[in-house]
């Protein structure tokens, strides 16, 4: 067997998945996102499974490994609708922090580039009431644009990528897993238990 095989591209795909997952994990720690936190260590825990279905010639947990990242492609779908706040979603929504607390991007405060401060507070100022609903809406989207104020990117493209990373390496995964788990047979399987 070559060290480009396609077992040996498996094994690198899933070293390299599981580093993203890690450093989403991390993140989405950091950010008290219950769901996602949730998610991401069963891809963990199902990446490792898969590398060592890969290196132990373990047909079933290669398989095991195919199906999940269905589950995860259709996730990172979800996270990307949901942070584009496509169809009907919210960031806003309780969704990623299952309701337990309030949940807030890790990135919407600490993104690269972006300038610390306090918010502008002209905004504050006495207005006469028949102002006020429209001025208090005002000040929201002012405190939100000077929160990423000089930011390179915007916390929701910051998790955006994140997903489109994970879906970047979950497609060709899946292909060598598909290709990995036709090539192995049952008998390379029961022979090693």
């Amino acid at each position: 067997m070559g060290c480009c095989s396609a077992r040996c591209t498996l094994i690198l795909l899933c070293c390299l998945q599981l580093v993203s997952a890690v450093e989403r994990q991390l993140f989405d720690f950091l950010g008290f996102q219950w769901a996602s936190i949730l998610i991401n260590f069963l891809q963990i825990l199902v990446v490792v499974l898969g590398l060592f279905g890969a290196v132990q010639y373990k047909k079933r947990l290669i398989i095991m490994y195919l199906l999940w990242l269905l589950l995860w492609g259709g996730w990172n779908v979800f996270v990307s609708c949901l942070y584009l706040e496509v169809g009907g979603l919210s960031v806003e929504s309780d969704v990623l922090s299952l309701g337990v607390s309030s949940h807030r991007s890790w990135w919407k405060d600490h993104g690269p580039g972006c300038e610390g401060g306090d918010p502008p507070s002209a905004g504050w100022q006495k207005t006469p009431n028949n102002h006020q609903n429209h001025q208090n809406h005002q000040n929201h989207q002012d405190q939100q644009n000077h929160l990423e104020l000089g930011c390179w990117l915007r916390h929701q493209n910051i998790e955006v990528l994140h997903c489109v990373l994970q879906l970047v390496l979950a497609l060709p995964g899946f292909v060598y897993a598909c290709y990995v788990a036709s090539t192995f047979s049952d008998q390379e399987d029961n022979y090693y238990k």
